[in-house]
């Protein structure tokens, strides 16, 4: 007999936000789906709420069919399938798929040497965020003369966003800056962890390789791994597919805004959502006790939804809220900031905002399908020419060009405001493995491969700029 049972009381004709003793989001049985509505796209998303589906990614068809990608709760597969919606199952079991990352690992023991470099092994797992500071403090320790940790402001529960600035023989703030973060939207793990990868590399390899040395002594390097600590610690802690930050606002119970529709440029356009939450027509009771094995009821859950105005706070339906105000993020105020503090000095190269899913490398305009930069052709082809780069090591195929032509509308985002407003010379956001079959939930045995492929693109960028 297993130690623990779930006995779900609820309302008639609700569904429940699962959780497990521990007060985190259960996602067994749910079924995650790509849909082709076809020429169906507005009845399949008014479908979306009352089946309780959490709507992964939309891709506008652009290249390829039109498709979402939808995790579909088990009480509602039935529902589901009678739509008779087009469809292929990416994924069995969503709770199977986020056991398959592992558990959170130990930071690997530090060695001896104060200077010495983080253990490889930290590219084998997933850390706790505390651990992520960890390992910023300890490249800079073993880059110390070349380094410094930052920080670009704070989150709405008041963390520090920290990172580390890397430059060359010419000394600190002297050459045009490289700008990456990863990590803006909580869920996607293995963005910090490629950026990550990616700084390892440059501090490794600086004394030993030259052409390595070059990038550092021609670029300064400003690094923030993860640019919404608050967000993330949630993924961690209480529910994986979480993917704002976690701001409060009067008049709502719903939290979170997304960062990466938040930035002040083209902010009220297609591609965003007015709605702080998911509005629903019916207030929902989830009663959720864990029965141990000597029969003692834990209570862990009650009321899910706001009897005030119906919007749950914790399900992740709309998950691209601009805010109420085009910059009002903290964490958008932070690291807007220093893009703004860099143009004003050295002036920006590259920036690139790194996500995950779907093996896309995205050059502006998100705000608009017709609109191009000065450099446009010169983008998607350098873009293009990084796309191959990156296949050479393992096969794996991303697709390049604009983002709103290639893949979505995006109001509010980040490269267009670094590329107009910080006049980068590049604002690109890369949307990293894979193409849906792990999607957010990537494994930890592809952290390294994916690491070790966008560093031979990165590699290539930097010999071609």
């Amino acid at each position: 007999m297993k130690f623990l049972h779930y006995l779900l009381l609820v309302a008639p004709l609700a569904t429940t936000l699962r959780l497990d003793r521990r007060g985190k989001v259960v996602y067994d049985g749910y079924k995650i789906f790509r849909v082709t509505p076809g020429d169906d796209i507005a009845a399949f998303e008014s479908h979306l709420e009352s089946l309780e589906a959490i709507d992964l990614t939309h891709n506008h068809g652009h290249i390829g069919e039109e498709h979402f990608d939808v995790a579909v709760p088990p009480e509602n597969l039935s529902a589901f399938e009678e739509l008779n919606f087009t469809s292929t199952v990416l994924s069995e079991d969503l709770g199977a798929d986020i056991a398959l990352e592992g558990d959170l690992a130990k930071y690997p023991g530090r060695e001896l040497s104060a200077a010495a470099l983080p253990d490889f092994s930290w590219f084998s797992a997933y850390h706790d965020y505390a651990d992520h500071l960890v390992f910023l403090e300890d490249i800079h320790s073993s880059f110390s003369s070349n380094s410094e940790l930052i920080t670009a402001g704070k989150s709405f529960e008041g963390r520090d966003i920290q990172g580390i600035h890397l430059w060359g023989s010419s000394g600190k703030g002297s050459k045009p800056a490289i700008v990456w973060h990863g990590n803006v939207h909580a869920r996607e793990w293995i963005s910090s962890k490629v950026v990550e990868y990616l700084t390892y590399q440059l501090v490794a390899n600086y004394g030993n390789d030259t052409t390595i040395k070059g990038f550092l002594d021609n670029y300064d390097f400003y690094i923030l791994p993860i640019v919404n600590p608050d967000g993330f610690i949630y993924t961690q802690t209480t529910n994986r597919l979480w993917r704002k930050n976690r701001q409060t606002r009067s008049g709502t119970s719903a939290i979170g805004t997304d960062v990466n529709r938040n930035w002040p440029y083209k902010w009220d356009g297609e591609g965003s959502s007015t709605s702080p939450g998911s509005v629903l027509n019916r207030n929902k009771w989830d009663i959720l006790f864990v029965v141990d094995k000597n029969h003692i009821c834990y209570h862990l859950a009650k009321r899910v939804f706001d009897t005030t105005n119906g919007v749950d706070a914790n399900r992740p339906l709309l998950p691209r809220y601009r805010g109420a105000a085009a910059g009002d993020t903290p964490e958008n105020t932070g690291i807007r900031t220093l893009g703004d503090q860099l143009t004003n000095t050295t002036g920006i190269k590259l920036y690139v905002d790194w996500h995950s899913y779907g093996q896309y490398i995205l050059t502006p305009y998100g705000y608009s399908c017709t609109a191009a930069t000065t450099n446009q052709d010169k983008q998607n082809s350098l873009a293009k020419s990084l796309a191959t780069a990156i296949e050479k090591p393992y096969g794996t195929r991303f697709t390049a060009g604009p983002t709103c032509a290639t893949l979505y509308a995006t109001a509010g985002g980040s490269n267009d405001y670094v590329t107009d407003v910080n006049k980068a010379e590049y604002g690109w956001a890369i949307e990293l493995r894979d193409t849906g079959r792990n999607g957010f939930t990537l494994p930890a045995d592809q952290i390294l491969p994916t690491g070790i492929e966008i560093w031979e693109g990165i590699k290539y960028l930097f010999a071609n700029f």
